[in-house]
């Protein structure tokens, strides 16, 4: 852990995060992240146990939401944060410092490394130009122009190569995203046929996509099947509308399938499920699989 987050003031600023909003663990570990600018990131191992402590002190709570704790701030923790506010302030402030120190080191490395390469250069020349001009003399200054060349060379082949990491960077975060939009778009049309099939299947599974897709009644007639198909084209733009976009695409996908899953067992969990209709449901998801590994592989 870096000195700045010594003598318990990593304590302090979990505070300080729970009380800009609630958030989970793994939230809190990646903004801790952000802030150090990706030069510090906390473990599970450091993080949790001090939410434990907070929220055995008072000072945050918790609620269980899609599987996870979702820490908040208490009265408690406000008061406790007011009555530091001054340490918090300087504590930001060497946060601060401390990532403009370290960002700070890595680009004195880099100058000390193209410094010393100048360096041996130019004493390299040196060293030569005090000898008798002879053939092993001419044959040093061609050698010692060719490595000139070479550091050139690579120098911009170095660039290039940056160049074309950030433009292939670019391209696969335009690509990420559009495959989470497709991932997302194919997601909800599975779900719907899913309630569609579920809903003429009739029983427990017919329940269970209802009550996932929207509340519609699964009894296997005609009315079912409509009120299914209802359901299908009223979810297909509020499904996991509450789950906003992050930046990460990666992530957002993640949340959709926790979400998809979250759902899916607990509605089964509340209703009961037979043999059966496990082996239907693992058809069903089976063939939804296929179609989302086709998806993610038309953006590759």
């Amino acid at each position: 852990m870096p000195p700045v987050f010594a003598h318990g003031r990593l304590r302090l600023y979990l505070l300080k995060l729970l009380d800009e909003a609630p958030r989970h663990g793994y939230e809190v570990i990646r903004l801790l992240e952000e802030r150090f600018q990706g030069l510090y990131a906390p473990s599970a191992g450091t993080v949790y146990p001090r939410l434990a402590k907070l929220e055995a002190e008072g000072l945050v709570t918790h609620a269980t939401e899609g599987g996870r704790k979702v820490y908040s701030i208490t009265d408690a923790g406000r008061a406790e944060l007011a009555d530091r506010g001054g340490e918090l302030a300087d504590l930001e402030v060497e946060i601060r410092d401390s990532v403009t120190e370290l960002a700070a080191e890595i680009r004195d490395d880099v100058r000390g490394a193209a410094g010393d390469l100048r360096r041996e250069m130019l004493a390299a020349a040196s060293a030569s130009a005090t000898r008798v001009e002879d053939e092993s003399w001419k044959a040093a200054k061609e050698d010692l122009r060719k490595a000139r060349q070479e550091w050139k060379e690579q120098a911009r082949r170095a660039k290039d190569e940056s160049r074309r990491a950030r433009e292939e960077a670019q391209q696969a975060r335009r690509q990420a995203k559009e495959a989470q939009e497709r991932a997302r778009e194919e997601v909800q049309r599975i779900a719907g046929q899913l309630q569609e099939q579920f809903a003429k299947s009739g029983g427990v599974l017919g329940s269970l996509a209802g009550a996932w897709l929207g509340g519609a009644p699964a009894a296997g007639s005609a009315d079912a099947a409509a009120a299914g198909a209802a359901a299908e084209a009223g979810r297909a733009s509020e499904w996991a509308a509450d789950l906003t976009a992050t930046g990460d695409p990666a992530r957002d996908l993640d949340r959709l399938l926790d979400r998809f899953r979250d759902e899916v067992r607990d509605a089964a969990r509340d209703r009961g499920v037979t043999s059966a209709q496990v082996a239907e449901a693992r058809r069903h998801l089976e063939a939804a699989c296929g179609r989302l590994g086709t998806t993610f592989g038309a953006g590759s």
